[in-house]
């Protein structure tokens, strides 16, 4: 290396590890004021510096995205907009964040449903008493070429997880899930292990699924409710 360019090296790493410093000394500062003031924020996930200057991304509870100074002493709640870009800056974070790989999904615990070849594939988290699924599920029956892996996701009472239980231990668990959300046959009483649907509900609730049905395609974006078929065909098309 030349001699005078050994200088300007020396000089720039000093200026990168100051500015290293500086960011964990934010990050701290940030941390402690919040804490001291918010207990809700006793433990913060993550904090990095958001896409307009001087402000920082605070994460807490793995989806809430709050926006705060470089010291903590000012706090905001709500969407950061790109104006001249016209994007939702928080809504694509919370999809990002919300992605699940598909293939790290515990398919041991999913009841498996395949139409026609069964090329493409789809995960749903889904409620047995859930309106919204039923209608999902009888406009799903337009949608041919796939395989559906189901998790039976029972969080809208008692009478969900009986009927979750039921269909889990049936003999043949898609016809019988298919049998009660699109001809309202109800599952006869079947005992078994039903240890899966309590994983499964552990998995939605650190994964932040808090709504049925959601859904999950094989790039892993997450939709939730229930979008029309069509809606569902294009996502797959898509990603033939």
């Amino acid at each position: 290396m030349k001699p005078f360019i050994r200088p300007l090296v020396a000089a720039m790493a000093a200026i990168a590890l100051g500015q290293a410093l500086d960011a964990n000394a934010g990050e701290a500062e940030i941390r402690k004021n919040l804490a001291s003031r918010i207990p809700q924020f006793a433990n913060i996930d993550e904090i990095t510096k958001a896409p307009m200057p001087g402000l920082y991304e605070v994460r807490v509870n793995g989806f809430d995205i709050f926006y705060t100074d470089e010291q903590g002493n000012f706090l905001l709640q709500g969407n950061l907009i790109d104006v001249k870009e016209r994007r939702n800056l928080t809504e694509e974070r919370v999809e990002k964040l919300s992605q699940v790989a598909f293939d790290k999904l515990p398919m041991k615990d999913a009841v498996t449903i395949v139409r026609g070849n069964g090329k493409r594939r789809l995960a749903i988290f889904a409620d047995p008493n859930c309106g919204y699924c039923k209608q999902f599920e009888r406009d799903m029956t337009k949608v041919d070429n796939i395989t559906i892996k189901l998790f039976l996701y029972p969080v809208l009472g008692p009478d969900s997880v009986v009927k979750a239980n039921n269909i889990w231990c049936a003999k043949d668990k898609g016809a019988a899930w298919n049998d009660w959300m699109q001809r309202g046959v109800v599952p006869p009483a079947v005992s078994c292990d039903t240890a899966a649907l309590l994983r499964n509900r552990e998995f939605g609730q650190k994964h932040n699924i808090t709504g049925t049905p959601t859904l999950i395609f094989s790039d892993g974006t997450r939709a939730p409710g229930a979008i029309p078929a069509a809606q569902v065909e294009k996502q797959l098309a898509s990603l033939d």
